[in-house]
């Protein structure tokens, strides 16, 4: 018995997916239409997971660039300060000495949990070997102890020496971005290889592994790194300059609030503030950005929401209107199978398949627009690391196939509950 009934739910279906089809393919501009607002959300729905995935993953890369243990002192927070940029600008400029004032204070605190301080400046110059350059390039003028602080790796190389930096030579690390641009058939043979920087003779000691780009936009690979009193010789004079920062790095297991607290302590007597006096300067980290992002994500997700449930919601609607005449003009046929003993079941199941054949239509339809604007953003933006993944498939589908059984069984139901001698007078 239990078996016969299995049988029969599995020929109902299969006759219903039948008729489904068949209504398709007469229909196919209607049905196109039809579904044209569940394409639309379906696009929405995949394009916005692409975005949010995307961001993620460019988040957590771009954090990883940042480094979770890593502060960086400076003059400007790491946010939006609006009409209060005045109060910013008057505060006075960074010195490198700084550094070696906070690694004292580390070095006389007992059971610090800093590791340790180190100056760096950042300016932007052109760089050129042969008769290939690269402009606007962005340069770190640091001391030798930054290979400790560094959140990118050596590619090959070294990096320079207290010596070298002590007494200025022209030695230079390379990121790749700046590797690629000057020495497209030689990446592994740039070692010992002479640029200039701004017209001035630099030797490559080290290259760096490829960072990517922060957040997909700014790349962390167009990028070099000097020695700081070549620098001051060079490029910038004098001890205090507006790109001055100073990286303090926490131990492992410092809590990141204690660290912040203990830095902020440290700078404030490096800075002579008394008690009372507000802070001249901040203590920027990579949870500054993520305070900075995480609106901006829920904006886009809130956004496609609401996208995404009007088109389906208009969508829905649509297909509840289409199967409402569907049922009309085919009462005389729901007559008749219900004379010669179709079930009611079998009604409603045939309309609810009709109405999820079109909502998987246009969820297929949206899904391959989707695909084709993802290959467009790959295109003209090739560092937004956007992704696909199995779940906005399987979510895309689940919209669709949620969308046509709400939308058509009102219709279905009313079908199937038709009386055949009424169905049968129906002109």
């Amino acid at each position: 018995m239990k078996r016969s009934k299995t049988r029969r739910l599995i020929n109902d279906f299969e006759e219903s997916a039948r008729i489904a089809g068949e209504q398709l393919s007469e229909h196919k501009v209607r049905s196109l239409l039809t579904a044209l607002g569940v394409i639309i959300g379906v696009w929405a729905v995949i394009l916005i997971g692409v975005g949010m995935n995307g961001l993620d993953t460019g988040f957590k890369n771009s954090l990883s660039m940042l480094g979770d243990d890593h502060f960086y002192i400076e003059k400007f927070p790491w946010r939006d300060v609006g009409d209060d940029w005045r109060t910013y600008i008057r505060r006075p400029n960074f010195e490198t000495r700084y550094a070696e004032e906070m690694n004292e204070i580390i070095d006389n605190t007992p059971n610090s949990g800093l590791l340790l301080a180190v100056p760096t400046v950042g300016f932007r110059r052109s760089i050129s070997h042969a008769d290939r350059s690269a402009n606007n390039i962005q340069f770190t003028a640091t001391t030798s102890d930054f290979g400790y602080v560094n959140t990118a790796d050596l590619a090959a190389g070294r990096f320079f020496t207290p010596t070298e930096e002590s007494s200025g030579q022209n030695v230079a690390i390379l990121g790749s971005g700046v590797v690629k641009a000057l020495f497209p058939d030689e990446e592994d043979e740039v070692l010992g290889k002479r640029v200039k920087i701004a017209n001035i003779q630099f030797t490559v000691i080290g290259t760096l592994e490829e960072q990517g780009a922060f957040l997909g936009l700014q790349s962390f690979d167009n990028q070099a790194i000097i020695p700081l009193r070549t620098a001051r010789k060079f490029f910038v004079g004098g001890r205090r300059w507006n790109g001055t920062s100073i990286r303090v790095v926490k131990k492992p297991e410092t809590d990141r609030d204690l660290a912040r607290d203990e830095i902020i302590g440290a700078m404030r007597r490096v800075r002579g503030l008394l008690p009372g006096e507000e802070n001249d300067f901040e203590v920027n980290a990579s949870d500054a950005v993520e305070d900075t992002i995480g609106p901006v994500k829920a904006g886009i997700a809130v956004a496609g929401f609401v996208i995404t449930g009007l088109a389906l919601f208009v969508g829905a609607i649509g297909i509840m209107n289409i199967t409402f005449v569907s049922v009309k003009e085919r009462t005389k046929e729901i007559g008749t199978r219900r004379a010669i003993g179709a079930r009611r079941s079998s009604i409603l199941t045939q309309f609810l398949m009709e109405a999820v054949s079109i909502c998987l239509l246009g969820g297929l339809v949206g899904l391959l627009l989707a695909f084709i604007s993802k290959a467009v953003l790959d295109h003209f933006a090739p560092n937004f690391p956007a992704s696909f993944s199995i779940e906005l498939m399987i979510l895309a589908v689940s919209l669709s196939v949620t969308t046509g059984i709400l939308s058509g069984f009102i219709p279905a139901w009313m079908a199937s509950r038709l009386e055949p001698a009424n169905a049968l007078r129906h002109e």
